[in-house]
């Protein structure tokens, strides 16, 4: 069972030419599903780890999916006072405390309940949500009601806690951390369409990676590649992933945790990039969404160290780009 299901905003254009013909040997492309998605790994080394990566998806599946009934965090969740978390569990925890954080709750562990009920999440999707329900539903989150203490989460029984909106950066971070105790520092893995990038192609150039453009008639293209320089990156939006309810309004996947609601905005898509962990970037994506347009573009002037690329939709209704 998978952690996530979200739509693929961003897939991988790796760009091997010429990796070929000077050592193919050298190069180890691997192929797999994990997280309700597929996962490709291509790094400069001729040892075949696939099992072993496997090994490590399912640790951190048991840890952290909410789509497995007896991990930890769905433990957790169904108030198990037995349960002491592992260690994916607290630094999940405590990434997501910092995100939560900076970005003043517009990045919220404890929605999920929301999530399920607009229909996006792995729970039970409430019919002719009303508004409410919603309002019902607020009552139950709050990241700053939780707390972990000596391997232990400590939270009001009607609370939960999950990270499904950084899951997949996260797993791929501890793959990368898998490769580089391996002595393998030139790799690209991408899962579900978040990035992590370390080193070079056996060329000596960077890896390449291609962004989505924001095309809601279900088409896909491309038309912005980035270079990524030891960065993760990982894209977020809600063109795609919607449903219109009984009323005719459009329901995005990204739930505003201020708020409560699943509203479409103006921002389209968001691929944010970080010499860092791919979890980061994946839950500033989500958060950014989440805030639109203009509040992220204040957060933004108070953190250089974040590159993003912004894509929304003008007054006239025309795609437009904004990078920091």
């Amino acid at each position: 069972m998978s952690l996530m299901k979200k739509y693929i905003l961003l897939f991988l254009v790796v760009l091997l030419l010429g990796c070929k013909a000077e050592n193919k040997d050298r190069i180890t492309k691997l192929r797999g599903n994990v997280f309700g998605t597929t996962y490709n790994i291509i790094y400069n080394d001729d040892v075949n780890y696939q099992e072993s990566i496997d090994s490590v998806f399912t640790k951190f599946n048991n840890s952290l999916s909410t789509y497995i009934t007896n991990s930890i965090v769905s433990r957790v969740n169904k108030n198990d006072t037995t349960v002491v978390v592992d260690e994916y569990f607290i630094e999940a925890f405590n990434k997501a405390k910092k995100i939560y954080t900076e970005t003043d709750g517009y990045f919220d562990p404890t929605i999920g309940k929301l999530i399920n009920a607009y229909g996006f999440g792995s729970g039970t999707e409430k019919k002719g949500l009303s508004s409410e329900d919603v309002t019902s539903l607020m009552n139950l989150t709050g990241f700053d009601k939780i707390t972990l203490e000596h391997k232990k989460l400590n939270k009001a029984p009607e609370l939960e806690f999950n990270v499904n909106a950084f899951a997949k950066g996260f797993g791929l971070d501890i793959v990368g951390r898998f490769l580089e105790v391996k002595k393998i520092n030139d790799y690209l893995i991408e899962i579900g369409g978040e990035i992590r990038a370390r080193g070079t192609k056996l060329n000596g150039k960077l890896w390449k990676v291609a962004i989505d453009d924001p095309n809601s008639d279900g088409t896909r293209s491309t038309s912005r590649v980035i270079e990524l320089d030891n960065e993760s990156m990982a894209t977020s939006g809600n063109y795609r992933k919607f449903k219109i309810n009984t009323k005719g309004e459009k329901i995005v996947h990204t739930v505003n945790p201020k708020t409560g609601l699943a509203q479409e905005s103006n921002l389209l898509s968001v691929s944010v990039i970080l010499k860092g962990d791919c979890a980061d970037v994946d839950a500033y994506a989500t958060a950014f969404l989440a805030m639109g347009l203009e509040k992220t573009k204040t957060f933004l002037s108070n953190h250089p160290e974040l590159k993003v690329i912004l894509l929304f939709a003008d007054e006239n209704g025309e795609i437009k780009e904004f990078r920091n």
